[in-house]
């Protein structure tokens, strides 16, 4: 009997799911850079330099981990970057909030005013990293667009 986690729509949708979710990430990013590196300034833990060179990077990695796990490009990688990132912004979160700070997560969008850090926050990143290494773990790396749309050989009698 088949577990419903291990069910392929279950697997794919997650997929598709989380890689969208990166993808939206990474493209709102992407159109100001400048303004994701002044978010990053506002978690105080790097200088002008790294953060320039931080919005630069991440959001190109963020828009090809999630093209790349709909495709089904190196998913087991693309599992393992998207795990190591949201273990990575989910630290950043926490010690924001433990020094006090009140800031954007410059998540998904840019302004100030919007998606302030504090523990919904980190516990929607809690769930996101169970999601990817859920994914990781699960047997089945084949299941996606790549696999779904490829032509099946045709059995012969």
């Amino acid at each position: 009997m088949k577990s419903f986690f291990s069910n392929t729509p279950i697997i794919l949708l997650a997929r598709i799911f989380l890689g969208g979710l990166f993808i939206a990430a990474g493209l709102d990013k992407i159109t100001d850079v400048q303004a994701f590196a002044n978010s990053i300034l506002q978690y105080k833990v790097v200088g002008q330099l790294l953060s320039m060179c931080t919005a630069t990077i991440l959001p190109s990695l963020e828009l090809l981990c999630g093209l790349s796990l709909i495709i089904g490009f190196y998913p087991r990688g693309c599992e393992l970057l998207m795990t190591v990132m949201l273990v990575v912004f989910t630290m950043l979160i926490a010690s924001a909030l433990y020094r006090g700070l009140d800031i954007s997560c410059g998540c998904f969008s840019q302004d100030p005013n919007v998606s302030k850090i504090g523990y919904q926050k980190i516990l929607e990143n809690c769930g996101l990293i169970i999601l990817s290494v859920w994914l990781l773990l699960v047997r089945n790396q084949d299941i996606n667009f790549l696999h779904i749309f490829r032509k099946q050989p045709e059995i012969s009698r």
